[in-house]
């Protein structure tokens, strides 16, 4: 853990949620294996993540009748989506929401978030609103400590495909909320 991984977390665009999250315990350094299977499971997580939320910004005002069919479907698989959450991830069984900033290089997350001890690793558990059902699971280990209540937690270095998917996820989010902003003033 470097204070170079600070510098580079910092210099990239990161993205502020309020989302549910937890950690859990990781034994550190985690295995081969294990980073494996969190990568693929990574890997399906974002990509259901990029198809949803992209099929949502696609879709735009037209009269033409394969538009309007192609929203009706969009309606129907936004229900289906949801139906599907509510049963695999109900709302009582979700943990709190946390206000965090991530990118693919790490987060700063509430420091009451993490287990103790945080000096080992740590499993960043992520579910966003599009699909709760399908955590994005991200190795890391403390780094250092903001202040008395944030911390850095530097991830695991991803392959690049994961890397990739998690910039394209914040650079979503972020010209969402830019998006939502100009909205506002306008």
């Amino acid at each position: 853990m470097t204070a170079s991984s600070w510098e580079e977390f910092e210099q990239r665009l990161s993205s502020e949620e309020n989302l549910h999250a937890d950690c859990e315990p990781l034994a550190w350094p985690p295995s081969p294996e294990r980073l494996q299977r969190l990568a693929e499971r990574n890997a399906n997580t974002l990509a259901t993540l990029d198809a949803l939320e992209e099929r949502r910004l696609d879709l735009s005002d037209d009269d033409n009748p394969l538009m309007q069919e192609m929203l009706r479907m969009d309606a129907k698989l936004t229900a289906l989506v949801e139906i599907v959450n509510q049963m695999l991830a109900p709302d009582a069984s979700l943990p709190p929401r946390q206000t965090l900033r991530f990118n693919a290089i790490g987060a700063v997350l509430p420091s009451a978030l993490l287990p103790a001890p945080a000096e080992e690793g740590v499993l960043l558990r992520l579910r966003f609103d599009a699909c709760r059902s399908l955590p994005l699971e991200l190795a890391g280990r403390l780094s250092h400590k903001i202040d008395e209540s944030q911390s850095y937690v530097e991830f695991v270095n991803h392959n690049d495909a994961t890397s990739d998917a998690i910039e394209r996820l914040v650079f979503r989010h972020h010209r969402r909320k830019v998006a939502g902003a100009r909205q506002q003033l306008g």
